[in-house]
């Protein structure tokens, strides 16, 4: 969402990758790219990396502005997904609990 980021802190770690150009004190503005920073987990496994993301949304603090780390968050907590039970139409059926949170 457009507004100042006043607290900010990326997780990192052995197969954590943050890629952003935001800080703490920078402000987003109504017309802006969606994206503010985006985080790659890599592990031998698929299990192995989703868990590397669980953790590093965990650890991702991003105030002042909403974001979609909680959507992802639940997303990754998804049994279905979690087992590779999905289709291209998972998306449509996936409801967030909480979405006043997000």
């Amino acid at each position: 969402s457009p507004g100042q980021i006043t607290a900010l802190h990326l997780p990192g770690g052995n197969g954590i990758r943050v890629d952003t150009h935001v800080y703490t004190g920078y402000k987003i503005p109504a017309n802006y790219d969606s994206m503010i920073a985006k985080i790659v987990a890599v592990a031998q496994t698929r299990n192995e990396a989703i868990d590397k993301m669980r953790r590093a949304l965990f650890e991702l603090v991003i105030e002042g502005v909403k974001t979609t780390a909680p959507f992802h968050q639940q997303l990754l907590e998804n049994e279905d997904f979690r087992a590779g039970n999905y289709t291209t139409k998972f998306m449509e059926d996936f409801v967030i609990q909480n979405p006043e949170n997000n």
